[in-house]
Parts: structure tokens; sequence; C-alpha cells
């Protein structure tokens, strides 16, 4: 492992380094208005192998800051993206596996946490990261329905300001 050479994988990951701020939108639920929010995030290398994206953004209400932590990095041996997320919202921990799509612009990372039907239960989720240039990229989340069809539940845009 220590012989490990950087892939073309993670210098996709390294174009995300710097400074960025966020706008985004979340679905409330049936007969609601999406919430809008606002933040920024500061990605930094780990190494030449794993990205940490440390954010912050106002919550749903607008009156709380929410903090989330990514970790991206690339698995040589099992040929897939890795990667972990928290945020202060809530106590679970998300791990994903992902690839990303032929043209080398969509990074789709799967990963299975506590439903937001608050039973109990698990749910399936996918987090879409897509660079639209190098001053711009997207991060989309899903959720896997029952009839197999994800149904999106927030999306916000980052601008590069370094």
């Amino acid at each position: 492992m220590m012989d490990a050479k950087p892939q073309p994988e993670h210098a996709w990951l390294q174009q995300m380094l710097g400074d960025w701020t966020m706008v985004g939108e979340c679905d409330m639920g049936p007969d609601q208005p999406a919430s809008r929010t606002n933040g920024k995030e500061h990605v930094r290398a780990m190494g030449d192998f794993f990205v940490v994206c440390e954010g912050e953004g106002g919550m749903p209400g607008g009156e709380d800051t929410g903090y989330m932590l990514m970790t991206l990095g690339y698995d040589i041996a099992n040929k897939k993206f890795v990667g972990s997320w928290a945020g202060s919202m809530g106590p679970a921990m998300f791990f994903y596996d992902g690839q990303l799509d032929a043209a080398q612009k969509v990074l789709t990372l799967d990963t299975e946490g506590p439903s937001f039907t608050g039973d109990g239960t698990t749910a399936r989720y996918q987090d879409v990261i897509t660079i639209k240039s190098k001053d711009e990229r997207t991060l989309h989340s899903q959720t896997l329905q029952p009839d197999g069809s994800w149904k999106r539940f927030m999306t916000a845009t980052y601008l590069r300001v370094k």
C-alpha cells in the first residue's frame, strides 16, 4: 500500500479543491414550498488520495447553521470511489461507494441510512456531484422510491471563490 501511486480518479477529486459558495434548495415535503439556503465549503487535500469537504449552511427555517463533513477518495483495489458524510443535523454517518460516468463529469455516490419517514427503517440514497466547469459544480441528493425511481430532495450549486 505504501507504494500506491495516485490514479486519474484521484486527480479528478483534486479539481474540487478550494473555497466555494453554495446556493441550495431542499424539498420540504408535499404541499410545502422548497426551502432555500446559502452556505460555503472549503475543500482540502488529505495527501494525494483523499479530499475533505467542510461545509456550513443555513438550515430549513433559517434559524440554525448546519455543518457538514464529506471525505472522498478512490479505492484502487476495488475500483470505486469511497467516502463518508456526516452532518450536525443528525446522528447518522453515511458511507459512500460510487462510480464516475464515462464522460468523467458526474460522480454518483451510493449510500444507505435512516429513512426520512422516521419509522426506524433504512433507505437507499445517492449524492451526485456534477462538474459543470472548473469554477462550478452541483450536488444533488436523491432517495430510492418503492417503484424503483429516484426522488431528488436537495440540489446545491457551488461556485468557486478561490
